[in-house]
């Protein structure tokens, strides 16, 4: 998947655990799971803006695309 998640770089940045950020946000540990993992098709905005708010970043810091024909030509 081209859209790279990383939610888990900004926790450790922190120095906050998934489960903290998932109370403070109001979803279940499970669901900030299926985000970091990738897995999820999208994100709501106001779940985006609330991890930004949070973790006091942008969310460019949480969210990268990759090219992924960039990188399958390399």
């Amino acid at each position: 998947m081209p859209i790279i998640v990383n939610v888990d770089v900004m926790l450790a940045k922190r120095k906050m655990q998934s489960k903290e950020l998932a109370e403070k946000i109001g979803i279940t540990p499970a669901n900030l799971s299926v985000l970091k993992t990738g897995k999820a098709k999208g994100i709501r905005f106001d779940t985006l803006e609330a991890i930004c708010k949070i973790l006091n970043c942008q969310p460019g810091d949480v969210l990268e695309y990759v090219d992924e024909s960039v990188m399958q030509a390399s």
